[in-house]
C-alpha cells in the first residue's frame, strides 16, 4: 500500500540566503562537520577540494584551507573569482566570491581569508530525513480564517513538512492546497509557528482520526534552523540506536 504522505519530503527548490544570521547559520555547519568543498575559478575547468577551517562573523571573514592540487593558489592569490560548494545531510550549499582574497596563516598552515558572502544558495536535493514522533507528545494546533483553531499531534517531521493527527472527522473542513495560516507545534526547545500548506487528509473511520500531510510555507529562516536541528538530533539518536551502527 502506498504512503499518500511520502511525497511531503521530496525535494525541494533552491533557497537563497540572504540574511547574515542564515549564512552564518549555514556555512558554520560546513565549519563545524569538516564537509570537503570544491572551489571551481570562473571561465576554468579545474576543480580544487579545500575545507572551511575558520569563520569570523563579528569581522565578517572566513577562512579557506589550502587548495588540493596546490597549483589552484597561485589563482586564488592572483584574485580571480571563484565558486564554493559543498554538500552536508543532502543539502547542496554553495556561493560566489568576486573580492581580494587575503593570504594568513592558522597553526601554521596557509589559509585564505575571504569577505562572508552576501547570498548563500541552499539547496535540498535529495528527500528529507522524517523523523518519528511517536514516543513523544508533540502537540500541534492548526488554525486559519477558515477554521477555528484544532488541536492534534505531530507523528513525523522533516526539514520540509510534518504529518499530524487529530481526533474525530475533520476532513469536510479542511482543503488540500490550501495554505493555512497558523501551524504551531510545542517542540522541547519551545513552540515554532510558521504557515503550512495542507497536502494530504485522510479520514481512519476505526481509529475516529484524521491524519493530515503538511509542507511548511514560507518559513522564516530562524524557524527553519530551529527545526532542522531538531530533525537531526532525532536522526542521530536513531543511528545510535541501530544496533548494526547504520541507518538506511
Amino acid at each position: 500500500m502506498s504512503n499518500p504522505f511520502a511525497e511531503d519530503g521530496g525535494p525541494q527548490p533552491p533557497q537563497i540566503l540572504k540574511t547574515t544570521t542564515e549564512i552564518h547559520a549555514t556555512l558554520k555547519q560546513l565549519l563545524d562537520n569538516h564537509i570537503p568543498l570544491l572551489v571551481r575559478f570562473v571561465d576554468r575547468n579545474q576543480r580544487y577540494q579545500t575545507y572551511m577551517v575558520e569563520m569570523n562573523r563579528e569581522k565578517g571573514w572566513i577562512a579557506l584551507d589550502e587548495l588540493i592540487p596546490n597549483d589552484g593558489e597561485r589563482l586564488m592569490a592572483s584574485g580571480e573569482a571563484f565558486q564554493v560548494e559543498g554538500y552536508y545531510e543532502g543539502v547542496r550549499i554553495a556561493w560566489s566570491n568576486d573580492h581580494p582574497v587575503h593570504p594568513g596563516e592558522l597553526e601554521d598552515v596557509r589559509c585564505y581569508w575571504t569577505p562572508l558572502p552576501d547570498q548563500v544558495l541552499y539547496h535540498q536535493r535529495r528527500n528529507a530525513y522524517r523523523a518519528s514522533l511517536a514516543g513523544q507528545p508533540i502537540v500541534a494546533e492548526l488554525s486559519d480564517k477558515t477554521i477555528k483553531p484544532v488541536e492534534g499531534k505531530v507523528l513525523d517531521m522533516s526539514a520540509t513538512g510534518c504529518k499530524l493527527s487529530f481526533q474525530g472527522n475533520l476532513q469536510s473542513g479542511l482543503q488540500t492546497g490550501r495554505v493555512y495560516e497558523h501551524l504551531s507545534a510545542r517542540l522541547p526547545f519551545g513552540t515554532i509557528t510558521t504557515a503550512a500548506e495542507l497536502r494530504h487528509v485522510v479520514f481512519d473511520e476505526k481509529l475516529d482520526v484524521t491524519f493530515c500531510g503538511m509542507r511548511f510555507y514560507r518559513i522564516s529562516g530562524l524557524t527553519q534552523r530551529q527545526i532542522e536541528r531538531f530533525v537531526y538530533q532525532l536522526q542521530r539518536e536513531a543511528r545510535r540506536d541501530q544496533p548494526s551502527g547504520r541507518f538506511s
